[in-house]
């Protein structure tokens, strides 16, 4: 789905670099991407625990992460089913934030354009 974001006329004229900032996010590239980088974050993570052995630092206790994700444990195999886990909770968690962002950028960019068309016809009357 594109969106064209190229104005309808010279006198709606948007700097590229605003456009861009209004441009909405793809909410399954997004979500994709964070949960690669979480699968990600929890298999290093793991694996990091796995080669430092049991007298690594008490504080790390990834063992309180199989409370959220069925399967997981501090083990090899913990750590391959832990990567699928963040894949699937990232991708929830970043559709649903690049969702709101653009809901939220979408209302905005309507309530001020509603704003603007209101102020531009507010004396119509005195016209007349």
């Amino acid at each position: 789905m594109e969106h064209d974001l190229t104005p309808q006329n010279d006198d709606e004229a948007i700097p590229p670099a605003l456009a861009m900032a209004f441009a909405p996010l793809h909410k399954r590239a997004f979500g994709f991407a964070i949960g690669i980088a979480l699968g990600l974050t929890i298999f290093v993570a793991t694996v990091i625990v796995l080669l430092r052995g049991p007298t690594a630092d008490p504080q790390v206790n990834l063992g309180l992460l199989r409370q959220y994700f069925v399967g997981y444990s501090v083990t090899w195999s913990g750590a391959l089913v832990g990567f699928a886990w963040g894949i699937v909770a990232g991708f929830v968690a970043g559709w649903f934030f690049a969702f709101c962002r653009n809901l939220a950028i979408a209302i905005a960019v309507f309530y001020f354009k509603a704003r603007s068309e209101l102020a531009q016809t507010r004396d119509f009357l005195d016209h007349i």
